[in-house]
């Protein structure tokens, strides 16, 4: 039986190779650096987003790949640099290419993935590919910008960290969706709908991300609690800040503001968020964004396609890493 998950295997390796193709046209001095993450894995949900947009609309044939791998690389651009601003040590089970090379030139690989990513947009000629990529660069930058704003402050609201996520990772998957449907010349409303979709997709897709940084990482593979650390405040740090006592409350806030949680620390916050279920209430407003995407969806082409984003809304909402 096809399915989503087969369907993004298969997408994979086409995907990869266009990766790579565009990766032999980059200057040598930052290729390596740039092909260190670029390649190291990684699910390809946004290339995949494109390529289903624009069959969708009935679009086909081998030049797909090179206008989906358009959001990816601009993904990794991010990844480059949200590495070097959280101190990252490790990456899709690398060493941090900040660390493995150095900073200044895992920055410069991560503008260089950013321009390939616009000379790519623009060799197809259409002035509103490049409006719709530009878009998502500028929102996600601006998202990150208000992330890193805010960062170790237990005082901003939902709708700030909504604001946040929208931007850091909605506004990439609606920029996906969106070029698909542009590409393959769908009406001003279809590419409305699919893009409303893209954006409620990846705001599930980061509130699911928060709360399973609380899962233990030996299901996840990544460091638990690490948005303690990092001073993000997230929807299940919330629910605990609420819930813990007046007499405790202020030594977690100071850690929390000086990001000096010890990894025991971590251990011990993560397991009471588990056990009080506040990672479970954070999937259930990401289950809220799921339920809007998929309204997005009506009257759009009963095509395959139809069938793989509403498969995508089930991938999000039972994510386990």
């Amino acid at each position: 039986m096809i399915t989503f998950m087969s369907v993004l295997k298969y997408e994979q390796a086409k995907v990869n190779a266009a990766l790579e193709k565009e990766l032999a046209s980059m200057p040598g001095p930052l290729r390596e650096i740039a092909a260190h993450v670029l390649l190291a894995g990684g699910k390809r949900l946004r290339p995949l987003m494109t390529l289903a947009s624009a069959r969708l609309f009935g679009a086909e044939g081998p030049e797909l790949y090179g206008l989906a791998v358009i959001p990816e690389m601009i993904h990794v651009a991010t990844l480059l640099h949200d590495d070097v601003l959280d101190g990252a040590d490790s990456r899709r089970g690398r060493q941090a290419a900040h660390l493995r090379y150095d900073v200044p030139r895992a920055i410069l690989a991560g503008d260089a993935l950013l321009a390939a990513a616009s000379h790519k947009t623009a060799s197809f000629g259409r002035p509103e590919l490049l409006a719709c990529v530009s878009e998502s660069v500028l929102m996600t930058a601006s998202g990150e910008a208000h992330e890193i704003a805010l960062q170790h402050s237990l005082t901003h609201s939902m709708g700030e960290y909504l604001d946040i996520v929208s931007g850091k990772t909605g506004w990439l998957i609606k920029g996906s969706c969106r070029l698909g449907a542009l590409y393959a010349g769908a009406s001003q409303e279809q590419v409305e709908a699919i893009s409303e979709y893209g954006l409620n997709l990846g705001i599930a897709f980061q509130m699911v991300d928060d709360a399973l940084d609380f899962a233990d990482e030996a299901v996840t593979g990544k460091p638990t609690g690490g948005d303690l650390t990092e001073g993000k405040f997230t929807p299940p740090i919330m629910k605990y800040l609420d819930f813990l006592p007046r007499c405790d409350r202020e030594a977690f806030c100071a850690k929390f503001r000086e990001g000096s949680f010890t990894p025991e620390d971590r251990a011990r916050v993560s397991s009471d968020i588990r056990r009080l279920g506040f990672d479970a209430e954070a999937r259930a407003l990401a289950g809220e964004y799921l339920d809007r995407a998929e309204r997005s969806l009506e009257g759009l082409p009963q095509r395959f396609e139809q069938k793989l984003f509403r498969e995508a809304l089930d991938f999000v909402r039972n994510r386990r890493s």
